[in-house]
């Protein structure tokens, strides 16, 4: 089994807008070998009663990844287009020297954007 590549958007602080709130900056990072599944029924029903929001994907996220994937927007393109979804909810995190694949970290998605 092997991932892909996704463009990750990680926010930079960049100061703050004339209301005071905080304004940032989108910062596209690749980060390789993600897996992209369709979520289980269970999945679909706990995201839509814990969060109120529909599942659209699961990633799985490569050990030694150590990047911020909550609430963050993903993209990636295959054959089908290009995709584009925002992460929500906390990611499912294993302990790596216990799981014995690539990959130890689960991250909801759900549609964004056009």
């Amino acid at each position: 089994m092997k991932g892909i590549t996704v463009t990750l958007y990680e926010q930079t602080p960049n100061g703050r807008d004339p209301f005071g709130a905080k304004e940032y900056l989108s910062n596209p990072v690749q980060v390789e070998n993600v897996l992209i599944g369709e979520p289980s029924t269970d999945d679909i029903t706990s995201s839509t009663q814990m969060y109120g929001k529909v599942i659209r994907y699961m990633l799985g996220i490569p050990k030694g990844d150590l990047h911020d994937w909550e609430d963050k927007v993903v993209e990636w393109s295959d054959r089908y287009g290009t995709h584009r979804v925002k992460t929500f909810g906390f990611p499912i995190t294993g302990i790596e020297a216990n799981i014995p694949t690539k990959w130890h970290m689960k991250v909801r998605c759900e549609a964004y954007g056009g």
